[in-house]
């Protein structure tokens, strides 16, 4: 890790960059180093890798801020200050504390004091979030891919249950089994009944007395799991999608949460998007502008040709119907929307110059000359 560049110089913005800023200089670098440009080109690739991975962070407000704090270690899953329960860190999960999230609060009440939920229901787990980062193409026509997540399951050894084998829980004596305690206490107004988590069980109701050495009688573990995702085609770029029942396992044989995959998209070197329309500009020289004929358009799917008229300018722009990218969800597409841009030569010769002056009043075109004009532009239209 202590090789590694800072984030802000990899991308070439500094710390006080604003998030478009950062959009930015990403698209630059990323278009400037993608492996179709360099092919076989190691160190093209590594500086790629690298731009992809400082703009995961800094396009994170979450992580971002971790990282200005705490260098790369606030964003390294190998240490403690990267840890997040949405991000790629370790992390473990303390019954404890879930429990008291229930049960953690006394409600207090004349008479018979307010319910309170059975602290051995079955519970849903919760839910989790991560990043993955694709190209332009997987984003377009959908993919499959794996993403490593570190989520709580079941305990194997014991099954959710917290006990070593060949035991179980005892009712908690003190509370028998309802997770918590009724107080009463006499006041001016009369006798008051509040309830407050159950001591003696933390709340969960039950005593586990010989606790399963691998989860320590909490019942869950935490592992890094490898998933596999289909990742629906036509996501666009810091949109996400859900994968359900892949998220931390329930409590007390509850369903699983759910995972939220958010998407990067890595840029084309020369396609963009709106929406579900693929944008392309194809430049073209002013002879074939001028004289017409077939161009060769690259698209998703492979190459097609396409007619254009003698004398096409600069900005033209032609669709082709369905060449563009997949609905989600959807087997419609989008069209494909293609400009044309003129290039116009910038290294002539003396020679060649002077052959275009020589054709200029064939074709019609009159050259203006400052030298010796006698009349203003305006005089022209009088």
């Amino acid at each position: 890790m202590a090789d590694k560049r800072d984030y802000y110089e990899v991308l070439g913005v500094g710390k006080g960059a604003s998030d478009e800023e950062i959009k930015k200089a990403y698209r630059q670098k990323a278009k400037q180093y993608h492996p179709d440009l360099h092919p076989d080109d190691k160190a093209a690739e590594a500086k790629f890798k690298e731009v992809n991975e400082a703009y995961e962070v800094l396009s994170d407000k979450e992580k971002r801020a971790k990282y200005d704090q705490f260098g790369h270690a606030g964003v390294d899953p190998n240490f403690g200050a990267g840890g997040s329960p949405f991000g790629g860190g370790g992390f473990d999960v303390d019954l404890g504390d879930i429990f008291g999230s229930f049960f953690g609060g006394g409600f207090g009440g004349f008479g018979g004091g307010s319910r309170r939920s059975d602290p051995n229901a079955p519970r849903r787990g919760e839910d989790l979030r991560t990043r993955l980062t694709i190209s332009f193409e997987d984003a377009a026509k959908g993919c499959k891919r794996k993403v490593d997540v570190n989520k709580i399951h079941t305990c194997p050894d014991c099954h959710g249950s917290g006990c070593a084998s060949g035991t179980s829980p005892k009712k908690c004596p003190d509370c028998q089994g309802r997770g918590y305690v009724t107080v009463q206490q006499r006041t001016p107004f009369g006798t008051i009944q509040t309830q407050k988590p159950c001591s003696k069980c933390s709340g969960a109701g039950k005593i586990i007395e010989t606790p399963c050495p691998k989860c320590r009688g909490k019942g869950r573990i935490s592992q890094k799991e490898s998933i596999e995702i289909n990742v629906p085609a036509g996501i666009d770029d810091r949109q996400s999608f859900v994968v359900y029942g892949a998220g931390n396992a329930g409590v007390n044989g509850g369903p699983q949460g759910d995972l939220e995959v958010i998407v990067v998209v890595r840029p084309h070197p020369y396609f963009t998007r709106e929406g579900y329309t693929l944008l392309f500009d194809k430049h073209i020289n002013f002879i074939q502008a001028s004289i017409g004929g077939k161009l060769r358009i690259p698209t998703l799917d492979g190459d097609v040709f396409f007619d254009i008229p003698a004398g096409t300018q600069s900005g033209t722009q032609f669709s082709l119907r369905g060449k563009g990218i997949q609905v989600v969800n959807s087997k419609s597409r989008g069209d494909m929307v293609v400009t044309v841009v003129v290039d116009t030569p910038k290294s002539l010769s003396e020679d060649q110059k002077r052959k275009l002056r020589d054709l200029a009043p064939e074709l019609g075109l009159e050259l203006e000359d400052a030298q010796g004009a006698k009349k203003s532009f305006f005089d022209k239209f009088k």
